[in-house]
């Protein structure tokens, strides 16, 4: 038992001392986790330029059952298919998250089917809540008065911000019918015009500022 506590603190150390890094999530289920390649470098520069962090742009990628993973205060997660979480990747995934560790799942369309079991399996006795457009991840440093912005267009529907908390604490947000990282990509790729790509990577700067401060 002892052990365990130990090695419990020295995770929480470790979210500390790697406060401006974080890591793409690579899973099972053949889903395409490394879509989008070139969204977090790009959202990484926009960060560092625009609200001063120091995040490294040598991005790593963790499995959600390596114990890796605790050396980043925020694991980023997309794709458009299947995911499959092992029990060893649950439990890992559940200690990273309850001991201050923080998962955004930009699903980048046709992953809702599949990632919502995975979270069931993950937090049985939690659920997903829409985050009210007060929320501060929506207003930390840019401003977002109708809450989630909408990226790219695919059923007409709204997009939705859905977190899992944790005493209060929102620790996993699940952002889906706004496809953000198709924001952040190069702008070639998708042709968006500028007021829409740059929305997104605001978007996405206010997460990363919210899980900054949140792990300080």
């Amino acid at each position: 038992m002892k052990n365990k506590k130990f090695i419990f603190c020295f995770f929480l150390f470790a979210l500390k001392i790697y406060s401006q890094d974080f890591a793409i999530l690579k899973y099972e289920g053949g889903g395409d986790w490394y879509s989008n390649p070139t969204s977090i470098n790009n959202l990484i520069l926009f960060c560092n330029n625009q609200i001063n962090t120091k995040i490294s742009p040598d991005v790593k990628v963790v499995e959600a059952d390596d114990p890796e993973i605790f050396e980043y205060p925020i694991v980023f997660m997309t794709g458009h298919g299947n995911v499959i979480f092992s029990n060893k990747s649950i439990k890992n995934l559940r200690t990273y998250l309850l001991g201050g560790g923080f998962l955004h799942i930009d699903d980048n369309y046709g992953m809702k089917p599949y990632i919502l079991p995975q979270l069931k399996k993950l937090f049985p006795n939690k659920e997903l809540k829409e985050l009210p457009i007060n929320h501060l991840v929506f207003n930390i440093y840019f401003k977002f008065p109708k809450g989630l912005p909408k990226i790219h267009e695919h059923d007409g529907l709204a997009p939705k911000a859905m977190g899992i908390f944790h005493k209060n604490e929102l620790i996993l947000l699940y952002t889906y019918e706004s496809d953000l990282s198709d924001g952040w990509e190069d702008p070639e790729i998708h042709n968006d015009p500028k007021h829409i790509r740059e929305k997104a990577l605001k978007m996405g700067a206010n997460i990363i500022k919210y899980v900054f401060e949140k792990s300080k």
